[in-house]
């Protein structure tokens, strides 16, 4: 189908659903949902301003901007409208202004805006875009993220040597050293660096000065592995200074740099060769709070809370014995409490943790809850689920009745009919207990028999989570009439740290058993569900298991679909980037256990594959490269089984865009039907 109508019927859709029946959900809804994120409450407790995205179908991208509404429910107002777009927003510390990032003078800086009235106004004007900030707690310095080369003195110095780099006439780069690209940018040499930057005017200062290191850290580090220290002198971060060993090492520690420059950053956390991050003070300064794990080159290893005596002083971990792996860290206003977000069985709960006795108690669960903030009496956060996108809400934190604080989407929910979503148990891999979810057609009648859409996780320590999501969104499967069947297997996260360890060195075992065992529960569970009509669809991991269940479990689907998927796990260690995936997970370097790579490699099983597949990659993926995508394509085509190829030059190891979203889905779709609407296969 072409492109453009694709893009025309998305935009009908997002114009006129109101006036129309509820439908089944389609891409063009999940497209045309409003976005919430970043909810940051007033330091006086009764506001919140917060992004929300929105779709903007002429230019192809979603715009950003803040809004703002009261605590305890209201209207929410419109705070920016300038087409450039907001997003970061951070109160100051007398609630009179929201500093934010923005485009509109022409490259990415800090600006504020007085909330009650006023026009917007320049804080900064760098001469390299900020792409991450923290006002300091009295209001008097911001601390900026830049990229710039190590070696240059100060941002101008950068300044100058990008531009000449842009103008000479050859393009070569040339490289001595990993990761020469990461996810989907490759490496000019830059590095992020914070910069204490006074509001009142003077020059930026790098903190982090001589560090080849980056801090946030990249592709997907925030602010959130940032702290100020207490009384504003200094600044304690996270990064992996490591040397030539980034690409295989996970060795984040903790370093604390003074914000004038008098000295150089100094290392907090030497002793442990493994992840530490999320530094968090607690309010009277004394403790310092941080997340860390235990086992070096393993990044889904369980996050433990540690505890220090201020800066310097001795460790106590507070959550040895809770099997489950938080994230950043929030300290209640008397220091007794930290509150935290973990995984857990299929949701994201909000927990209380006793900053004395390590105590965990579950606090706010049914869905995912995300980005929890102090809000006076009250814990404000974000919440979603499989069937709603994300909405504010909040809690007493001493207890009591959970309360709404925005309908995002209320009108748009209003138009759509989701299937109905229910849990699923069932005994696996050697009798242990796993889980997983199944949700109805939208329009299910039980006299009926459905196909169905066998989703597999990515990860491969990932799970399927109570959450509304904008690229494996089940909801868009049963709108088109199916059934989905998704199962988190052994290696999955939030069922303890020996579930989520089960999968190493063990990637076609363990987790295949969980699918056909899994697979089967739900069709004995569900007898609409028509077990002779049935699809399975991965990404990532899970394309790498579409490619193994093509050889290893061969006579079972309709059909296939692999995204972004290994084909050959001895090359994918040659062409990916973050090594210590494949070392962790398959024992070892591939010259130094070969058999690892061996055991359950899918390439070595292309002479049983039968089932037709849908094969789609993107061109700018570095974690999975489309030529493992290429391969799997002509594996197929020269087996002549029926296949097809999508391919997404601007695309990463995501979909992003909305109108490859909308491609995806459609073709997805056409495909599904293809083979399971039909007598036979």
């Amino acid at each position: 189908m072409p492109l453009a109508p694709l893009v025309l019927a998305a935009g009908l859709v997002a114009s006129s659903a109101f006036a129309q029946d509820p439908h089944p959900l389609t891409v063009h809804d999940l497209v045309a949902f409003d976005r919430l994120s970043d909810p940051q409450v007033s330091p006086d407790g009764r506001r919140v301003v917060y992004v929300l995205s929105r779709l903007d179908l002429e230019a192809n991208r979603r715009r950003a901007d803040l809004w703002l509404t009261r605590i305890d429910g209201g209207e929410p107002r419109r705070l920016t409208t300038h087409e450039a777009g907001a997003s970061d927003p951070r109160w100051s510390p007398d609630g009179h202004w929201v500093y934010f990032l923005t485009g509109r003078s022409g490259t990415s800086q800090v600006w504020r805006l007085p909330v009650d009235g006023g026009e917007a106004q320049p804080v900064t004007s760098l001469p390299l875009d900020v792409h991450g900030y923290l006002l300091a707690p009295d209001g008097a310095t911001l601390l900026v993220a830049m990229d710039v080369f190590v070696d240059a003195d100060g941002p101008d110095a950068t300044a100058k040597r990008l531009e000449a780099v842009a103008a000479e006439k050859a393009t070569g780069h040339l490289y001595d050293r990993l990761l020469f690209r990461h996810w989907d940018a490759w490496w000019d040499g830059r590095r992020s660096h914070l910069f204490a930057v006074p509001i009142a005017g003077g020059a930026p200062v790098d903190v982090m000065k001589g560090m080849d290191a980056d801090a946030p850290s990249k592709p997907f580090g925030g602010m959130e592995e940032v702290a100020f220290a207490p009384q504003g002198r200094g600044v304690v971060f996270a990064a992996r200074h490591v040397g030539r060993e980034e690409a295989w090492s996970t060795d984040f520690d903790l370093w604390y740099a003074p914000l004038d420059g008098s000295a150089p950053p100094r290392e907090l956390t030497p002793g442990n060769p493994a992840w530490d991050t999320a530094p968090a003070f607690s309010p009277d300064g004394k403790t310092l709070a941080y997340l860390a794990m235990q086992v070096p080159g393993y990044e889904a290893d369980r996050f433990r809370v540690v505890l220090r005596d201020g800066i310097d002083g001795p460790d106590r971990v507070l959550t040895e014995a809770w099997d489950r792996s938080p994230g950043s860290l929030l300290w209640a206003p008397d220091g007794r409490t930290i509150y935290a977000v973990a995984e857990d069985h299929g949701q994201r709960v909000l927990f209380a943790i006793d900053a004395r006795s390590g105590a965990v108690r579950p606090l706010v669960g049914g869905g995912t809850v995300r980005s929890p903030e102090l809000a006076g009496d009250r814990i404000l956060f974000a919440r979603d689920s499989l069937s709603s996108p994300v909405d504010l809400f909040t809690l007493p934190r001493k207890g009591g009745k959970e309360r709404r604080v925005t309908h995002v989407n209320r009108d748009r929910l209003a138009a759509v009919r989701m299937g109905a979503v229910s849990r699923l148990v069932f005994e696996g891999w050697n009798g242990e207990p796993v889980e997983g979810w199944v949700l109805k057609p939208a329009n299910v009648d039980p006299a009926k028999r459905y196909p169905v859409a066998f989703l597999i996780h990515g990860g491969p320590q990932g799970a399927w989570g109570d959450d509304f999501h904008y690229r494996w969104n089940p909801q868009t499967y049963t709108g088109a009439g199916y059934g989905v069947v998704m199962v988190d297997f052994h290696g999955s996260t939030g069922y303890g740290q020996a579930f989520t360890d089960a999968i190493a060195g063990d990637w076609g075992g363990k987790p295949l058993t969980d699918l056909q065992k899994g697979l089967e529960a739900a069709l004995a569970q569900n007898p609409w569900m028509d077990g002779d009509r049935v699809c399975a669809l991965g990404a990532s991991f899970g394309g790498y298991m579409i490619n193994w269940i093509s050889g290893a479990w061969p006579d079972r689907f309709r059909c296939l679909v692999v995204h972004d998927g290994n084909l050959d796990e001895r090359a994918a260690y040659y062409d990916t980037e973050e090594l210590w995936f494949p070392e962790h997970d398959h024992g070892g370097t591939p010259w130094d256990h070969p058999e690892g790579y061996a055991k359950h490699n899918p390439i070595d099983l292309v002479g049983k594959w039968r089932t037709p597949t849908l094969v789609i990659h993107g061109g700018r993926d570095f974690r999975v490269v489309d030529t493992q995508g290429m391969m799997t394509f002509t594996a197929l085509q020269r087996r002549k089984i029926p296949s097809k190829f999508l391919h997404f030059p601007d695309e990463n190891h995501w979909v992003l865009k909305p109108a490859n979203s909308i491609l995806w889905h459609e073709t997805v779709l056409a495909w599904l039907d293809e083979w399971t609407r039909s007598a036979s296969r």
